[in-house]
This record gives structure tokens, C-alpha cells and sequence, in this order.
């Protein structure tokens, strides 16, 4: 395939939809042969054929870099767990699937206080709920624990400068992943790769293979 006809769209969303849970490739592979482009051309060609090849390598070197920056910064975790906590909240499945977990684990040291964090009963009018139903964790509007998590975030993430960390460790990780991708040589199981049908899933609009 000649992945210079490949635009940065196509892979965008072939990165998308393609399966990621395939085990990363071995690390004599990943670090086997690195050559310098010889072209503009060659470089994009190389460049999209191993960003879809290696996806989940760069993925975990991604995240490896970003933990050992917040080894550093013990706070900025627990920053990155309550931001991560309020944006999950905003998904109704996830906040009420939490409700319930926590609740039923409540339940089993204290019935009276899980009864206190039953959420409201919604009035019913000819058969059917007078407002649509609200969302709440421990008997608590969504929006409470929301604002709450991202405000502590906020704060965490200023007093121990994890912001200025999780920028810097994103932009070494992301120079490593285009370094390594521009240089490292796509060998002839990487190109015959491309032609499986995993690909041809990916795009199906996808005319000349």
C-alpha cells in the first residue's frame, strides 16, 4: 500500500475504530532498525505506517512517561484520579452503576444511612414521572459531586504544579513517538500488515489496496 495516499484523517479515524486490544510488538522489534528518510515522501509514507503498526507501543511509552512523572508528584495522582472521577461522573451509566455499588456497600454497615442516601422519589401524574429523572450519587444531585471533584482537582493540580508535568511529560512522549515512527524502518511484516483484513475493515471506502 502506498500510505503517502493515506491522509492524516484516514489514519485518525482507522487509529479509531481499529482494535486496540492486540498486544504490543516485541521490544527487539520496536528497536530493531532505524534509517533516515530519504525523501518528504518516504518520511510521510513511514511516518503513518508505523504510527498504525506500533499504535499500541506508543500507547503504553506514552503512558510510561506520564507515570514516571507523577512519580514524582504524588499529588498530581490523586489530581488525575478526581478529574478523571468527574468527567466519568457525567456518564449517567457510570454514576449510577457508582450509586449503587456504593450504596449496597453502605448498606451492609449501616441500613440507616443507606436509606438516607436513597435519591428522591420522583411524583408520578397520570402514570408517568412529572420531570424526567435526575441523576444522584448518595442521595446527592450529579452535579454536587461534580463540581466538588473538579474543584479539589484544580486545586491539587496548582499546589503540586502537576499541570506544567503532565504538559511536559505528554510533549517528550509525543516527541519520542514521532522520533521513532520517522526513523524506524517499516519492515516487511509491518507492510504485509496493512493488507490483512483488519485494515480493509478500516477503510471500507478505501478503493486502491
Amino acid at each position: 500500500m502506498d500510505w503517502g495516499n493515506v491522509t492524516t484523517d484516514d489514519l485518525i479515524e482507522a487509529l479509531r475504530e481499529v482494535d486496540w486490544s492486540s498486544p504490543p510488538r516485541p521490544i527487539s522489534e520496536f528497536f530493531s532498525r532505524f534509517t533516515f528518510p530519504r525523501s518528504y515522501a518516504k518520511w510521510n509514507s513511514r511516518l503513518k505506517c508505523n504510527l498504525y503498526y506500533y499504535r499500541t507501543n506508543y500507547f503504553l511509552m506514552i503512558i510510561f512517561i506520564l507515570g514516571m512523572g507523577f512519580l514524582r508528584r504524588p499529588l498530581a495522582i490523586v489530581a488525575a484520579l478526581l478529574t478523571a472521577l468527574s468527567i466519568a461522573f457525567l456518564n449517567d451509566s457510570f454514576a449510577g452503576t457508582f450509586n449503587e455499588k456504593v450504596t449496597r456497600t453502605v448498606r451492609q454497615f449501616s441500613p440507616h444511612l443507606a436509606a438516607k442516601m436513597r435519591p428522591p422519589l420522583t411524583p408520578v401524574i397520570r402514570g408517568r414521572p412529572s420531570a424526567k429523572r435526575a441523576i444522584y450519587i448518595c442521595g446527592r444531585p450529579r452535579w454536587v459531586f461534580v463540581l466538588v471533584f473538579s474543584t479539589v482537582s484544580l486545586l491539587l493540580w496548582f499546589v503540586s504544579c502537576g499541570l506544567l508535568m503532565v504538559s511536559w511529560s505528554l510533549a517528550i512522549g509525543l516527541l519520542a513517538t514521532i522520533a521513532h515512527a520517522s526513523f524506524r524502518t517499516p519492515n516487511v511484516k509491518a507492510r504485509l500488515n496493512t493488507f490483512r483484513e483488519e485494515f480493509r475493515t478500516v477503510w471500507r471506502n478505501y478503493s486502491e489496496l
